[in-house]
């Protein structure tokens, strides 16, 4: 039986990404949020306007979208309640937030280099996709949110897979048997269980989903080969 209820937040679960971009002394911002969602070669991504990676991200227009798995859930952990600005916002300081420069060493984990941006990539991420902004989209604009929370359209330049992750005999697919993504849902940590079933959208080929950003993806990276 259904009733009317009014939860608080709606978070009936998503994927944990961590989004590194660069501060303006060159330094890492490193922030994990899980408002996110993909359509081919785009990803949004919903933030908090005045946080520290809206700002950088407005400023350099790139980023790294890192994927944990549930192997990373403890370094996830540590970035909570945690911030890049300072002074800390007001509505931070009432959750429990507390300003951290160095986001990295906070959650012990490792930069690499990026190929096609600035932003460092996290090592232990299975997954790690280099993206720039492409637009940013205004949110309840006449409403009490406008300038609170922001929503942005990058465009994936470059994927980094963990080779223990991908289809056999495919390297350009990844194995939903064997890739586990960590799991936000009403604020707690969840991974996935096994296939329930089998799909019919599983049969058919990724191939036939590439959209045209995938092709400036490929150029880019023969280039870059070149």
């Amino acid at each position: 039986m259904h009733i009317v209820a009014h939860p608080s937040i709606l978070y009936l679960g998503t994927p944990v990404a961590l989004l590194s971009t660069v501060n303006e002394d060159g330094s890492h911002n490193l922030a994990p949020m899980s408002s996110i969602f993909w359509i081919g070669y785009r990803c949004f991504l919903g933030l908090q306007s005045i946080s520290k990676t809206p700002e950088n991200l407005r400023r350099t227009r790139e980023l790294v979208i890192n994927m944990p798995s549930p192997d990373q859930v403890a370094a996830v952990d540590r970035l909570a309640r945690t911030t890049g600005t300072y002074p800390v916002p007001e509505d931070k300081i009432d959750r429990g937030y507390r300003y951290e420069r160095d986001k990295f060493e906070i959650a012990r984990l490792t930069r690499v280099p990026s190929e096609t941006v600035e932003a460092p990539r996290i090592l232990e991420c299975p997954v790690q996709m280099e993206a720039v902004l492409e637009h940013e989209h205004g949110y309840d604009q006449d409403g009490p949110l406008a300038g609170y929370i922001a929503v942005f359209e990058v465009r994936i330049t470059r994927v980094h897979v963990d080779e223990s992750i991908l289809m056999e005999g495919n390297p350009n697919r990844i194995d939903p048997d064997k890739w586990r993504p960590l799991i936000m849902s009403f604020q707690e940590y969840y991974g996935l269980g096994p296939k329930l079933h089998p799909s019919r959208l599983g049969e058919i080929a990724e191939e036939l989903y590439r959209t045209p950003d995938f092709a400036r993806a490929a150029e880019d990276l023969l280039a870059t080969a070149d």
